[in-house]
C-alpha cells in the first residue's frame, strides 16, 4: 500500500508541471528597429544639412524596373524626431558613369509627423538611368 499512494501523486505533479510551464509568459521584448526593404541601399540616401541629418533617416529603399524599362525607386523616410518636420526630397536618377539623366530635378515638399515613416515614390525619366541618389534638406 506505500507503493500505490507515490504512484497516484506522480500523475498529479506531472500535470502541474506541464501547465506551470504553459502558463508562463515570456518577457516583454523591446521593439527593434526593422527596414521592410533592403539595407544595402540605404547608403543612396543623403541628408544635405545637419538638421535633415539629425531629424530624417532612410529606413529603406526599393527598386524595380517598370514595364518600359525605366527604374522606379520607393523610399522610406522616417522622422525621428516627437515634432513634425519640413523637408524637400529629391531623387538624382545616373547613368553608368556616374552622370546625371535628364534634366535636373525637381526638390519635392514632405512633411512628416512626428515618430512616423513616408513614402516617395520616385521614376526615371529615361532608360539611360541605371542608379539613384535620394538626397533629403531641410525646407527653408
Amino acid at each position: 500500500m506505500t507503493l500505490r499512494h507515490p504512484l497516484l501523486l506522480l500523475p498529479v505533479l506531472c500535470t502541474l508541471a506541464v501547465f506551470t510551464g504553459c502558463s508562463t509568459v515570456p518577457a516583454p521584448q523591446a521593439p527593434l528597429e526593422t527596414t521592410k526593404f533592403t539595407v544595402e541601399n540605404t547608403d543612396r540616401f543623403m541628408a544635405l544639412d545637419p538638421a535633415a541629418e539629425a531629424a530624417v533617416s532612410c529606413t529603406g529603399l526599393q527598386e524595380r524596373t517598370l514595364g518600359d524599362g525605366r527604374i522606379e525607386v520607393v523610399a522610406n523616410l522616417k522622422n525621428s524626431d516627437a515634432k513634425a518636420v519640413k523637408i524637400r526630397v529629391q531623387c538624382v536618377f545616373l547613368d553608368d558613369q556616374g552622370a546625371p539623366v535628364g534634366a535636373e530635378a525637381a526638390w519635392q515638399p514632405l512633411e512628416i509627423s512626428g515618430a512616423s515613416t513616408e513614402v516617395m515614390r520616385f521614376t526615371a525619366p529615361s532608360l539611360a538611368a541605371r542608379r539613384y541618389v535620394i538626397r533629403v534638406r531641410t525646407a527653408h
